[in-house]
C-alpha cells in the first residue's frame, strides 16, 4: 500500500475507538455511575487535561523523532490502556476513582498521537494539503460515526466487551503506523539527553504562532471552542439526555453520531466542489451558525428536534474544523509543522478542561439547558470579537 494508504488505516483506526469511547466514556460515569454534574465535568477533565501538559511536547518530539515512532508509541499505550480497563471490570467493579485513572491515561495516549498524525499528514499530501485534510476529515468524522453507532449497543453487551473491542480496533492502528513508510528524524544523543532543547523548540513553536496574525487569530479562537463547544459537548449534552430526556447509551450514541454525520456532511461537499479560498471568512461564518443552533438545542423542544439541531451544528462544525486545520496547515513553517499542529491541538484540546468544569457548575447552578444557551451566547460573543477585532475575515488562500 501507499503511504497515505497506511496513514489512513492508522489514523482511522483511532477514529473509530475514538467514536466508540466518546459514546462509552459520557455512558460510564453519567448513567452506570450515576455522577452529579460537577463530577462529571471532572471526570471529563481528567481526560482532556493530560493534553494541556503533553501536546506541546508531544508536537516537539514528533518534530525531533520523526511523527511516525510517536504514532506508533501512542497508539500502542491506548490499545494497552484499554484492555487493561476491560481486565480491570472483569475482576472487580467500575468505581469512579478507577474510571479518573482510564480518563488520565488515554488522555496521555491522546495528547502524543494527536500532533505526531497531523504532522505526518503533510509528508503523505502528495503536495494538495487542503484536499488531504478533507480527505482526512471525511475519514475521521464517517469512521466516528460507525464507532458511535457500535457503542449504541453498550446497554446490551456491556463495557468489557465494548473496551476489549476497542482496544483491537487500535492495535490494527499501531500495526499500521508500523509499516508506514515516511522519512524518518534521527535523534542524535543531545536531543535524546537534554531536556532544554525539547522546550526550547516549544518557545520556538510558541513564537511561530505569535508572528503570524492568521495562525494567532485562529489558536485564539479555537481555545474559545474547546471551552464553550467542546464543554457543552462533553457534559452539558450529556447530561440534558439523562435530566430532560431520561436517555441512556442509544440516545448519547445518537447525538453523537447525528453531529458526526453533519461534520461529514460538509467535508464531503466541500471536497466535492473545491478548494475554499477565502478560509478565514468561512471559519467566522460556520462559528457564528455554530452558536446560533447551539442556542436553539437549549429550547428543549423534543429529543427530534435536539437531533436536528446537532445534525445543523454538525454541519458548522465541519466547515470550522476543514478551514482552521488549512490555515494552520498553509501558514506552518515547513520544519516546525508538529509543533504548530500541536499547538492547534492544545488550543482545542488543551481549553477543554477548562470548559469542562466550566459546564459541569453550570450545569449544578442554571440546569443543562440553560447552561447550553450561555455557552452559545458567549461563543457568539467571541465570534463578533474576532470579525471586528482581527484580519481573518480577509484572510484568503
Amino acid at each position: 500500500m501507499k503511504p497515505l494508504h497506511y496513514y489512513f488505516v492508522g489514523s482511522g483506526s483511532w477514529y473509530l475507538a475514538y467514536g466508540i469511547q466518546g459514546v462509552v466514556f459520557a455512558w460510564l460515569v453519567t448513567i452506570i455511575l450515576n455522577e452529579s454534574p460537577d463530577k462529571v465535568g471532572i471526570a471529563q477533565m481528567a481526560y482532556l487535561l493530560p493534553g494541556t501538559f503533553l501536546i506541546l511536547i508531544g508536537g516537539s518530539l514528533a518534530d525531533h523523532f520523526g511523527g511516525r515512532r510517536l504514532a506508533l508509541l501512542g497508539q500502542s499505550f491506548a490499545a494497552i490502556t484499554a484492555a487493561g480497563l476491560a481486565l480491570t471490570l472483569a475482576l472487580t467493579e467500575l468505581s469512579y476513582s478507577l474510571f479518573l485513572f482510564f480518563a488520565v491515561a488515554m488522555g496521555c495516549a491522546q495528547a502524543i498521537v494527536t500532533p505526531a498524525r497531523d504532522g505526518l499528514l503533510t509528508l503523505v499530501a502528495e503536495g494538495r494539503i487542503q484536499r488531504r485534510v478533507m480527505q482526512a476529515s471525511m475519514i475521521q468524522f464517517g469512521i466516528q460515526t460507525i464507532g458511535f453507532l457500535i457503542s449504541s449497543l453498550a446497554d446490551t453487551v456491556g463495557a468489557m466487551l465494548m473496551l476489549s473491542f476497542q482496544s483491537f480496533v487500535l492495535s490494527i492502528g499501531a500495526l499500521a503506523y508500523y509499516f508506514l513508510d515516511v522519512p524518518q528524524q534521527t535523534p542524535s544523543r543531545t536531543q535524546l539527553h537534554l531536556v532544554s532543547q525539547l522546550f526550547d523548540s516549544i518557545r520556538d513553536g510558541y513564537r511561530s504562532v505569535r508572528n503570524s496574525p492568521a495562525m494567532q487569530t485562529v489558536v485564539l479562537q479555537n481555545c474559545a471552542m474547546g471551552i464553550l463547544f467542546m464543554g457543552s459537548f462533553i457534559v452539558t449534552l450529556p447530561l440534558l439526555i439523562r435530566e430532560v430526556y431520561n436517555g441512556s447509551s442509544m440516545e448519547l450514541s445518537w447525538i453523537n453520531t447525528v453531529n458526526s454525520f453533519g461534520l461529514l456532511v460538509t467535508i464531503v461537499l466541500l471536497f466535492k466542489f473545491g478548494d475554499v479560498k477565502l478560509q478565514g471568512r468561512a471559519l467566522i461564518i460556520s462559528q457564528g451558525f455554530g452558536a446560533l443552533v447551539l442556542a436553539c438545542a437549549s429550547l428543549n423542544f423534543g429529543f427530534s428536534i435536539l437531533i436536528v439541531n446537532l445534525f445543523c451544528w454538525g454541519l458548522c462544525g465541519g466547515v470550522a474544523m476543514t478551514m482552521s486545520r488549512t490555515i494552520m496547515q498553509e501558514h506552518s513553517p515547513e520544519d516546525q509543522r508538529g509543533r504548530m499542529m500541536a499547538f492547534y491541538g492544545f488550543s482545542f484540546m488543551g481549553s477543554g478542561p477548562i470548559g469542562a468544569v466550566l459546564c459541569g457548575y453550570l450545569v449544578t447552578w442554571f440546569g443543562a439547558s440553560m447552561a447550553l444557551a450561555i455557552a452559545a451566547s458567549l461563543m457568539f460573543l467571541v465570534v463578533i470579537l474576532v470579525y471586528w477585532k482581527s484580519s481573518l475575515w480577509d484572510l484568503h488562500r
